[in-house]
C-alpha cells in the first residue's frame, strides 16, 4: 500500500517561514506527480502547488513567489517551503501523489493525513 506522511507543521508568527515534508513509501513506487493542498477551517480543500516527475512545478497564482515546492527522489520526499506566512495561510496542509506501487497496479491518487499550520498575527 502506498502511504504518504506529512510533517513540519506548527505554530509560526506572521512573516515567518515553515518547510513541510511529505515522505512516500514504499521507496520505489512509480510517481507521476505530487501536490500540496490545504484546507482552512470552514473552507474547501484547495490546491497549493504541484510538481511532476520531471520536476516541473506549478503554483496557485496567489501563492507564487512565497511558496516553493520541490522533491528529493533519493529521499522519497517532497517539500513545501512557505515564506512570509500570513494568518490566512492557517490550514491543514495535505500532500498527495498520483502513483502506483508497481506496473501491476493502476495509477491512483493517494493522500497523506495532513499537518496543521497555524500562523499567528
Amino acid at each position: 500500500q502506498v502511504q504518504l506522511v506529512e510533517s513540519g507543521g506548527g505554530l509560526v508568527q506572521a512573516g515567518g517561514s515553515l518547510t513541510l515534508s511529505c515522505v512516500t513509501s514504499p521507496r520505489n513506487i512509480n510517481i507521476r506527480s505530487m501536490g500540496w493542498y490545504r484546507q482552512a477551517p470552514g473552507k474547501q480543500r484547495e490546491l497549493v502547488a504541484t510538481i511532476t516527475r520531471g520536476g516541473t512545478a506549478t503554483y496557485v497564482d496567489s501563492l507564487r513567489g512565497r511558496f516553493i515546492i520541490s522533491r528529493d527522489g533519493a529521499k522519497s520526499t517532497m517539500y513545501l517551503q512557505m515564506n512570509s506566512l500570513d494568518p490566512e495561510d492557517t490550514a491543514v496542509y495535505f500532500c498527495n501523489a498520483d502513483a502506483r506501487k508497481d506496473w501491476t497496479y493502476d495509477f491512483q491518487v493517494y493522500w497523506g493525513q495532513g499537518t496543521q499550520v497555524t500562523v499567528s498575527s
